[in-house]
């Protein structure tokens, strides 16, 4: 973890592009952005004015996957790409679902700016000795790994929780994203969890939302994360074969909505793909 000075450092220098981790930050209703993350948010909204809803929609189907995982057993949960810490936090979910203080959360990330305001803003609400936020890069797989191998929090020989949540997006094929998924998958235990959702470009509603998907990831390419949408397809082979739990891959707010779901009506409509698999 940086220090608190190192930390005031690396949120002042960000200022200079949109950050995407802010930016969904702005869009969930957090308070952590400014006034460049705020003008890009409403360039996109312009564009794509549900694009709020979107993103509330993968917070959301975060928070109700964290509480299955606490069901099926999981205590431990390796979040890569956490970004901002705001409302619904996997720790304040896990902690919110096992009422016996038992869940541990290692929270990762390679955006200083998130690792910044992680150290300023995870005090708040965290447990030292059960919640730790580490710098490392999803796309450099086996550091990443030695730096969970080498935390306090997790122990790798039992079931953990991998969450990738609205991640894969920023994930262009390119980056080789089946290679690093296999390895991931390779590292956890039997009877993990596999966490996965984002974007996808499935069967637009009509043209004009099909050309907006693409002005979408044109934007994006401005800002600290490029994107890179999916059909379900697309995005099924990163669970590597693992059963899925119920009720498989859809769209976000069909998988275990409750009374707070957007879209809970119409799920197509949310952009968001998402399901849990297990490990054999």
């Amino acid at each position: 973890m940086i220090n608190h000075d190192d930390a005031l450092k690396a949120v002042e220098a960000s200022l200079d592009r949109p950050s995407a981790a802010r930016i969904y930050d702005y869009f969930i209703g957090g308070t952590t952005h400014y006034a460049i993350d705020r003008d890009f948010a409403e360039k996109v909204r312009a564009r794509l004015p549900l694009m709020g809803e979107y993103c509330k929609t993968s917070r959301q189907f975060l928070g109700r996957a964290v509480r299955q995982c606490v069901r099926q057993g999981i205590r431990q949960f390796v979040d890569i790409g956490s970004g901002l810490p705001t409302a619904g936090n996997v720790h304040e979910v896990a902690d919110d679902a096992s009422t016996q203080l038992d869940t541990r959360v290692l929270y990762i990330d390679n955006e200083p700016i998130a690792l910044a305001h992680s150290t300023l803003l995870l005090a708040d609400t965290a447990d030292p000795g059960r919640h730790h936020a580490i710098a490392a890069d999803f796309l450099q797989p086996e550091d990443l790994w030695d730096r969970v191998t080498a935390s306090d929090v997790i122990d790798v020989r039992e079931p953990i929780a991998l969450v990738i949540n609205a991640v894969m997006h920023f994930v262009k094929d390119e980056q080789r994203p089946d290679e690093l998924l296999a390895f991931y998958r390779d590292r956890l235990p039997s009877g993990s969890l596999l966490v996965l959702s984002q974007m996808t470009n499935e069967n637009p509603v009509n043209e004009d939302e099909r050309q907006a998907l693409i002005d979408l990831l044109e934007y994006y390419e401005t800002t600290t994360n490029p994107g890179f949408l999916r059909t379900m397809a697309e995005f099924e082979r990163f669970f590597g074969g693992w059963p899925l739990l119920e009720p498989g891959l859809v769209y976000a707010p069909a998988w275990h909505p409750d009374e707070q779901t957007v879209f809970a009506g119409s799920p197509s409509q949310s952009r968001v793909i998402g399901g849990v698999a297990r490990k054999p």
